[in-house]
């Protein structure tokens, strides 16, 4: 993934999506890594443009090991934005993120179209139990508390329900930085928010987790009862990491939520630069196959690769009136009905990262039958497991 300088700190970031879409940036919480968001992204692939980046000390962003508040973090996503040419994005956070996006919020409120706060507070004491925490991890390494972390941040039975879920939220939590981990841990223990909450002006959406320990639903009403654009949500079967434990029920809480805040209707882009549309088209159909057929097109066939990108995957692909989901679906269809069964092959696992299910795509097939023909649909079929395989159910 690609780093940038922001406010002097060096930050990992992951930007896809639709170049003419709105923004949304994904802020992660303590202890995790962008990685945290990955079961919620999907709900919003191809209709937003999502911009994901580890805070500063987490994941593969640098570490500094120096005092910091949260301030200091809401500077850096800022920074963040002015790098990438972002004037204003819809802010998502997740416990520290969702600190960082108040502040933010508060401190910028003209680059923030929206806000959403999940499992957070703008207010958590104490000090000195959080400086102790930090101590505890200088000195031992995030491994010497990962399991009582656990242990807040999912409800009971869910580790068991979710194996592969809770290892790789463990695996982001004991490869998190000491140093970085610690540097945040005295930030939220020297932040309060609350005075700061009414200069936001943001829409708000706030999500709490009701079987939460870490940060209650009273944390969640709090920060309401400061920001007069807030409303509340509280997920049951849900404690602290609610991204991941409710992936669906937050993702639908959050597209609903962008989806009234989302500013004016887009319009079509025309002409696109070569790297808008390069970068959608790694988006959907992954690095190495574009990385493939850009290194063998040679001379003759580098004109006909920079027309399809600047053109199908730079204006089609990325006009924002139609989500990837919609636009994969379509692209199946016809595809099916032209009898370009190589293209079609190409597509179906696109299909499925922009959000097209199994019985979805099950139902475009048997729908082509009666417009394409039975052929060309038991075709379809076939080709479908060729490229899934075992995958299928």
């Amino acid at each position: 993934m690609p780093q940038i300088q922001a406010n002097g700190t060096r930050l990992n970031y992951e930007l896809s999506g639709p170049s003419g879409a709105p923004v949304v940036v994904f802020s992660n919480s303590l202890g995790t890594s962008l990685a945290m968001w990955d079961a919620v992204v999907p709900h919003l692939r191809g209709r937003y443009r999502i911009l994901r980046y580890d805070t500063r000390g987490h994941g593969a962003s640098e570490v500094r090991d120096a005092p910091a508040e949260v301030a200091d973090l809401a500077d850096d996503l800022l920074g963040l934005l002015d790098a990438l040419g972002i004037a204003r994005a819809h802010v998502v956070g997740l416990s520290l993120g969702g600190m960082t996006g108040q502040a933010l919020a508060a401190r910028a409120p003209d680059r923030v179209q929206s806000l959403t706060l999940m499992a957070t507070a703008a207010w958590m004491p104490t000090r000195e139990a959080w400086d102790e925490r930090a101590e505890t991890v200088r000195a031992q390494g995030t491994q010497a508390i990962v399991a009582a972390t656990m242990g807040r941040w999912f409800t009971p039975g869910f580790p068991e329900r979710a194996p592969d879920a809770v290892a790789a939220v463990s695996r982001q939590f004991v490869e998190c930085d000491r140093h970085g981990y610690a540097v945040c841990c005295n930030a939220i223990g020297r932040m309060d928010l609350r005075p700061i909450l009414e200069r936001i002006t943001a829409p708000t959406l706030v999500i709490a987790g009701r079987d939460d320990p870490a940060t209650p639903p009273a944390k969640s009403e709090e920060i309401c009862a400061g920001i007069p654009q807030a409303e509340l949500v509280v997920l049951p079967k849900a404690a602290h990491l609610l991204a991941v434990e409710q992936p669906e029920a937050a993702a639908a809480h959050l597209l609903g939520f962008l989806d009234r805040h989302r500013g004016a209707p887009a319009e079509a882009k025309g002409a696109t630069a070569f790297e808008e549309g390069l970068s959608n088209r790694r988006s959907v159909l992954g690095e190495a196959h574009v990385d493939r057929s850009l290194a063998a097109a040679g001379g003759f066939a580098t004109p006909w690769q920079d027309f399809i990108t600047r053109t199908a995957w730079g204006e089609v692909w990325g006009d924002p009136r139609l989500p990837w989901k919609t636009r994969s679906l379509v692209t199946l269809a016809m595809m099916v009905a032209l009898g370009r069964e190589e293209e079609f092959k190409l597509h179906v696992r696109p299909a499925l990262r922009n959000g097209v299910t199994e019985a979805e795509l099950q139902a475009l097939l048997i729908q082509t039958a009666i417009y394409a023909g039975v052929p060309a649909a038991n075709g379809a079929f076939k080709l479908v497991r060729e490229v899934l395989g075992d995958e299928l159910a």
